[in-house]
């Protein structure tokens, strides 16, 4: 008699499935941080587009000081953001959604005041 094979609950990345045994998508779990959000949203180059028009908008910055007084406003609204439309259960395509819609909308903000 031969053991029965087990089914893993989640499929890492990388892995291969047999034929057949389909898991769902990979949730986001609130305890995330915003760096590991961007990087599994692949939200990076997006978020980057933002801050640099942002950064260019302000006059750039000299210090890295400076950088970070222009930029962590950004980041922290954004954070808030993910925390208010965030739901247990949200998938990693949700998430990159909001991350999406949040950037394109600043994005937008910062041509309209231009």
């Amino acid at each position: 008699m031969t053991p029965e094979k087990e089914t893993p609950d989640t499929i890492l990345p990388g892995d291969v499935p047999e034929p057949g045994v389909t898991s769902p998508p990979p949730e986001i779990v609130r305890c995330n941080s915003l760096e590991r959000i961007i990087d599994l949203t692949d939200e990076m180059a997006h978020l980057n587009e933002l801050i640099m028009m942002y950064l260019d908008k302000n006059g750039g910055f000299t210090t890295l000081e400076a950088y970070f007084a222009l930029v962590q406003p950004v980041l922290d609204l954004l954070e808030v953001e993910i925390s208010v439309r965030y739901h247990p259960g949200m998938t990693t395509t949700e998430m990159k959604l909001v991350v999406q819609d949040w950037i394109d909308g600043e994005i937008a903000e910062l041509h309209r005041s231009c």
